[in-house]
């Protein structure tokens, strides 16, 4: 087994705290509201805490049905979370899961800095390609992009 690590950060004017409540805590009602074309609803096995099965179903004409997440951690004090893929997607024949760590950090202009790191767990030799590593920085960053803008749109939301 081998390991690709993608670290990503991007600044983003909203403060942590808020970002972090309407990005990873309520994820599951906001995604669906303002993705509704790539996500038709998100559902949550457990408490929402470590241990819980966050099942993403995804738009119909996509090239999977739905993809799951094990959230393995959830900080809220430090803005933190860290979950692994373990179903759908890019899992299968080459890489066996994905973790993922997304971290907000308060920036010195009052908004924060989004941190995520990816690691990709591959199956036997298989290296990841440079396209591949930019699709998955891509898909996250548009996804962070996407709640960012619902924020700046909506200021009294998740205030």
């Amino acid at each position: 087994m081998g390991m690709t690590t993608i670290n990503n950060e991007f600044n983003c004017p909203i403060p942590p705290a808020r970002i972090f409540k309407a990005a990873v805590l309520d994820a599951h009602n906001l995604l669906p509201k303002i993705l509704p074309d790539k996500i038709k609803s998100i559902q949550i096995h457990g408490d929402g805490g470590a241990g819980s099965i966050k099942q993403i179903n995804l738009a119909d004409d996509g090239p999977f049905d739905f993809i799951k997440h094990r959230i393995e951690e959830v900080d809220e004090h430090n803005f933190k979370c860290k979950f692994t893929l373990i179903e759908g997607a890019v899992i299968g024949e080459k890489i066996e899961k994905v973790v993922d760590t997304v971290q907000f950090v308060a920036s010195a202009d009052g908004g924060s800095i989004c941190k995520t790191t990816s690691e990709f767990y591959t199956i036997g030799d298989y290296k990841m390609g440079e396209d591949e590593i930019q699709m998955g920085k891509d898909m996250a960053t548009g996804t962070f992009k996407m709640v960012v803008e619902y924020l700046c749109k909506n200021p009294d939301a998740y205030a």
